[in-house]
């Protein structure tokens, strides 16, 4: 049943950084209309922080250093932008045990612990939403949990960092090495002090593990996605995408393949690939994010805006506390978790790919031949080849069709040991493309 009307909808919030700050700010500045949209008042009952003198903006009655007793005071939703693992896993938990709603942008704990996290909502009764944790401001979790609830997606593949988008696209234009590119992120505040999360892919892991779960009704963990990041990649690599007609992104890639049994599983990865400039994605730049969904009713989807930055991912935290709010207002429950698929997670060495691979060479006769026998022998298709300079500079660079990921990797171990090829000087999955 509704509540009476005229109570608060009284809100705690843990932690009080760039996007919590915001938030509190947003809440504040925006009283009149989150009052109009939800029919009932909105209040920040306390805000737990570490350090309360860091926050001179937050009115000092408010903060605390408390978490715990701040959650058991009874708000009516949980606001959590700590990150992390602990202590956020074990608020949130204490949270919706007892009956109060969560809001999160926490992918990293999503990614492990979001069954631990929806079993404790269903059994209190209680709201866990989570829009911000993956493409900031971008609405794009709602859309596939509810908008898209009806319909069989088959694949989602997505940029979801904006540093490596931001490292990539600055490669792409300026023709710049990794380092110094990366270095120039840092400076621009693109990138962290500690860039390993971005650049090594595990903060796209993390979204991508969410976005898997969601798309294929099937529990995904971090755990379970390949990982690669961008931090091996040259200017070459880069150049030779160009080449091509193609341009290098960090994609998340989540998809459903069916093998030839017929049996179907779940396959997500993150990796660089190159991508066709006339893909809808190639012309995602600098620090923005953009997701390709790909669903068997609605067609082509591309959700498309700020994937970071305090303000915008404020903005998916606000809307999932008025959408908590109003479930709280007119006695209804958001969605819940839905894991019924249950579908395998595919291996990466199973998993249906194209390669596109740079060699260096003797310059002779019969190298070509020697290549082509090595991936004949592996079932390999060649859809691309070039012979690039001469003599100590001779090069090849060739671009497969669909092989699984394991027979394009020991196509690519066999070459290194021909006597022909003096350096596999690189290999990248080429994505986006009909095969």
């Amino acid at each position: 049943m509704p509540e009476e009307t005229g109570a608060p909808i009284t809100i705690a919030m843990l932690g009080c950084g760039t996007v919590g700050s915001e938030v509190v700010r947003l809440l504040t500045e925006q009283a009149a209309d989150l009052t109009a949209r939800v029919g009932r008042p909105l209040v920040v009952t306390g805000v737990a922080v570490r350090r309360p003198h860091r926050h001179p903006d937050v009115a000092p009655e408010l903060l605390t250093t408390d978490a715990e007793a701040l959650v058991d005071s009874g708000p009516d939703v949980v606001v959590e932008v700590i990150g992390g693992i602990e202590p956020a896993r074990g608020l949130l938990l204490r949270a919706l045990k007892s009956g109060t709603s969560v809001v999160t942008a926490n992918k990293a704990l999503l990614a492990e612990y979001g069954p631990e996290l929806y079993a404790a909502a269903d059994a209190s009764g209680a709201d866990l939403y989570f829009e911000a944790s993956v493409a900031g401001a971008i609405p794009l979790l709602r859309p596939l949990r509810e908008s898209l609830a009806g319909d069989r997606i088959a694949r989602v593949m997505g940029i979801v960092n904006g540093t490596t988008n931001y490292v990539l696209s600055a490669m792409d234009a300026t023709g710049a090495g990794y380092a110094e590119t990366l270095d120039e992120a840092g400076r621009l505040g693109y990138a962290e002090a500690d860039p390993t999360a971005d650049v090594d892919g595990f903060d796209a892991a993390a979204k991508a593990a969410i976005l898997a779960s969601l798309a294929f009704h099937t529990r995904v963990r971090a755990e379970d996605v390949h990982r690669e990041g961008i931090s091996g990649l040259r200017a070459a690599d880069v150049a030779a995408a160009r080449t091509l007609g193609r341009t290098v992104k960090l994609l998340a890639i989540c998809e459903r393949v069916v093998d030839g049994t017929g049996t179907e599983s779940v396959s997500v990865r993150v990796h660089p690939a190159m991508i066709p400039r006339q893909h809808p994605l190639a012309s995602v730049g600098g620090a923005f994010n953009a997701v390709f969904v790909e669903a068997e009713a609605a067609g082509q989807l591309m959700f498309y805006g700020q994937g970071a930055g305090g303000a915008q991912t404020a903005s998916a935290v606000l809307g999932d506390v008025v959408a908590v709010a109003r479930n709280r207002v007119a006695g209804g429950r958001g969605p819940r978790e839905s894991a019924y698929a249950e579908l395998p997670v595919r291996p990466m060495g199973q998993t249906p790919t194209r390669y596109h691979v740079s060699l260096d060479v003797a310059d002779k006769t019969g190298v070509l031949s020697q290549v082509a026998t090595v991936f004949a022998e592996h079932e390999v298709s060649i859809a691309v080849v070039r012979q690039e300079g001469r003599s100590d500079d001779a090069s090849l660079v060739l671009v497969t069709h669909t092989a699984s990921d394991a027979a394009l990797r020991s196509t690519v171990d066999r070459l290194a040991g021909l006597p022909a090829v003096r350096e596999v000087v690189s290999v990248m999955r080429v994505e986006g493309e009909e095969t």
